[in-house]
């Protein structure tokens, strides 16, 4: 054992064991983070040290490190080391419930409430929209064939907050022919949102489609909702349909694994 390490703090591989020799070491770093021998702050013993201890390579110990920060309980600081992150008090429930059979129901943006604020109040929280984005571009091609092959589209890029913590960040994609002109493309929709707006200009709306899946995120993403490392996100796309069965906006959001539950309503026939 190296002379650097405190008796007891670490223990050794088993060689009997079919876990791989880097996993055995972030378990046991794992171990002495529950109970207690590393705080929250605390610096983990260095590679080196952890090198001499088991008797391995640097990139094991390196491999072990990385566990650890995917599961976000330690963070790297370039030159100084690895160490345990402070752990978020625990919530008794997420913060937003999104409730898919009453979220976009006509009373809200007839009340002049979007979706998000409903939420947000029914959770306690307190809502704000920041990093706002309107223009007109060119449509990608996935946005392009959901809306009808539509070429360019305005866009509306946001960044939803809550208590001050960025939660999501969403992009409304509209046809032109729709939305150029008009209080959708100003910075300000107006009471209910956008969609309120899509249906006093004739096109009331019938139902949603949306594709949900989890994923880790990208680089940006960490830096744009701040997330813990590990911690993963829900991509959403949505699709708008109104009575005629135009699709009229597409949405696309990623949002904060840990701020939100989807709770859904299914029929039993």
């Amino acid at each position: 054992m190296s002379p650097s390490l405190p008796s007891g703090l670490l223990g050794d591989l088993d060689p009997t064991s079919d876990r791989a020799v880097f996993r055995q070491i972030a378990d046991q770093l794992r171990e002495a983070i529950d109970r207690g021998r590393f705080h929250e702050g605390d610096k983990l013993p260095s590679e080196a040290d952890l090198v001499e201890h088991y008797g391995v390579s640097r990139m094991t110990v390196r491999n072990s490190f990385s566990i650890l920060q995917g599961e976000g309980l330690v963070h790297a600081e370039h030159g100084k080391g690895v160490f345990v992150r402070p752990r978020p008090p625990v919530r008794p429930r997420p913060p937003v419930r999104r409730l898919a059979s009453d979220r976009f129901a006509r009373r809200h943006r007839e009340s002049g409430k979007s979706a998000f604020i409903v939420e947000a109040d029914a959770a306690g929280s307190h809502p704000q929209v920041d990093s706002l984005e309107v223009k007109e571009e060119k449509a990608s091609q996935d946005v392009s064939t959901r809306l009808g092959s539509v070429r360019r589209v305005l866009a509306r890029r946001r960044r939803y907050l809550l208590d001050g913590r960025p939660v999501e960040f969403a992009t409304s994609y509209l046809p032109l022919d729709i939305a150029r002109g008009t209080q959708i493309a100003e910075p300000n929709p107006g009471p209910g949102g956008i969609y309120a707006r899509l249906e006093e200009l004739g096109h009331r709306l019938d139902h949603f489609e949306e594709e949900i899946r989890a994923r880790m995120p990208s680089p940006t993403e960490v830096k744009t909702l701040r997330l813990a490392s590990g911690v993963p996100v829900i991509h959403l796309v949505r699709t708008a349909f109104d009575t005629e069965g135009r699709p009229v906006e597409v949405c696309d959001t990623v949002m904060a694994a840990d701020a939100y539950v989807l709770s859904y309503q299914l029929p039993a026939t």
